[in-house]
């Protein structure tokens, strides 16, 4: 069967391991990928580098450092699974810092990007909202600030369509003027599966590059812009039309191969397609007709709160040694 060109519907993810897994074949690693997956009571946690350029074409990502935690049990909505998870977050975050050459006394302005009058991409303004800020602490009274802090500074800049102005340079001239050492963006992405929206959290060392967000398709907040490190802190809320219809046509497949052992009489040359070229023919039929719309679950105020809260417990113990890391989620406000 002749390869099917699709280049222009090509499968829309922000989560790097979600790009590894479209790039991968069965038995066949991709050249300049590494990437190793650990799992620890229902929170799995997956560490992917993409070492080079060879690695970033392969799956369309930046080169640099990813790390992916993935949790299916916060759709419970378990107060004590989200504590488990804004620890981990805490460890995981912190040797990420220290892995970028991060200290513990560096500057840290923390950007929390999208629209807070839409609630799938209000995380980064929620985040801000319950992060512990404490530069003006240092800028006023040093003498007063006990050990154990840091300077951290925060802003949500809020969307072009709002301020007018990209956020971007909101940000690259707040950097200018506080002199922060390092930025840590949050921001609202999209998955490739349903299973993962409102419960995984992607961080990156790449900064947030243009259309690497929800309503984020301009200029990025990157080292290269900014001219200091910038983490990127992720969470997907929402899917494509096309993954949802692409998603019930794999499990429609499986279940009539599973009832009789044989879909190709129903499916045809569906069952036999790749995954990213069976949603890429689905892209291309619903384009056209301004179909392929971008869909959220709709308990998701819920589940953006406790996203946003464990995101600020995380950074709130990984930046500030006072704050007790196996109770993070009593530094939140």
């Amino acid at each position: 069967m002749d390869k099917l060109d699709l280049q222009n519907y090509a499968i829309r993810t922000d989560l790097a391991m979600e790009a590894r897994e479209l790039a991968e074949q069965p038995g066949s690693p991709i050249p300049g990928i590494t990437s190793e997956t650990l799992e620890d009571d229902g929170i799995i946690v997956t560490r992917l580098q993409v070492l080079n350029e060879d690695g970033a074409r392969a799956i369309g990502k930046m080169p640099g450092n990813y790390i992916t935690l993935e949790v299916p049990g916060l759709r419970t909505q378990d107060t004590v699974l989200q504590d488990r998870v804004a620890t981990r977050f805490t460890a995981e975050f912190d040797a990420f810092l220290q892995q970028i050459g991060v200290d513990k006394m560096s500057k840290v302005l923390i950007v929390g990007l999208g629209n807070w009058n839409v609630t799938p991409d209000a995380l980064g303004p929620l985040v801000v909202e319950n992060v512990m800020i404490t530069r003006h602490f240092f800028e006023l009274m040093p003498e007063q600030v006990a050990p154990g802090y840091r300077p951290v500074s925060a802003v949500a800049p809020g969307v072009l369509g709002i301020t007018g102005i990209e956020s971007s340079e909101i940000v690259e001239g707040i950097v200018q003027h506080t002199k922060p050492d390092v930025i840590i963006a949050i921001d609202a992405l999209a998955s490739k599966a349903l299973e993962r929206v409102n419960t995984t959290i992607q961080i990156a060392d790449t900064g947030i590059h243009p259309g690497s967000g929800i309503g984020n398709k301009r200029r990025g907040i990157t080292k290269e812009i900014m001219g200091v490190p910038v983490i990127a802190i992720g969470v997907p809320t929402v899917v494509y039309a096309s993954t949802i219809v692409g998603n019930a046509m794999e499990m429609l497949m499986h279940h009539m191969e599973a009832q009789s052992g044989n879909n190709n009489q129903i499916f045809g040359m569906m069952s036999q397609i790749s995954e990213e070229e069976r949603l890429g023919l689905v892209r291309e039929v619903l384009q056209p007709l301004g179909h392929d719309l971008l869909v959220t679950p709709k308990e998701v105020d819920d589940f953006i709160e406790d996203m946003a809260n464990i995101i600020a417990s995380g950074l709130n113990a990984a930046l500030h040694e006072a704050v007790d890391s196996t109770n993070v989620a009593a530094y939140t406000h």
